[in-house]
């Protein structure tokens, strides 16, 4: 655990104290009766803090992409499975009158 993983547990700290800061916020709008017009300043900077942080380690934390080589063997189907029992070609797309077939002709 590095300190991109650490960074985005703490973005996601970060985004549920906004969530638990905004329904405080919403009771005490309805003690004291009055309309919700948006959460306060301080949450939605919470909210863009957390989620730069989120996004940063969700960026980090994955680690190096890894290059994929064009003509390696790996990278290519050469075969058939070797159980052909669960091979289909009576199915119902059978019925369906192919239009390509017609503006081929």
């Amino acid at each position: 655990m590095g300190m991109g993983f650490a960074v985005g547990v703490f973005g996601v700290l970060i985004l549920f104290h906004a969530a638990y800061s905004t329904i405080q916020y919403r009771a005490l709008l309805k003690i004291t009766e009055e309309e919700f017009s948006g959460p306060p300043m301080n949450v939605v900077m919470e909210l863009l803090v957390g989620l730069v942080l989120c996004m940063w380690a969700a960026l980090v934390v994955p680690g190096k992409f890894l290059s994929i080589l064009p003509h390696s063997d790996e990278n290519r189907v050469v075969a058939l499975p070797a159980n052909l029992d669960f091979m289909m070609f009576n199915h119902r797309g059978r019925a369906i009158p192919l239009a390509i077939d017609a503006k081929l002709k």
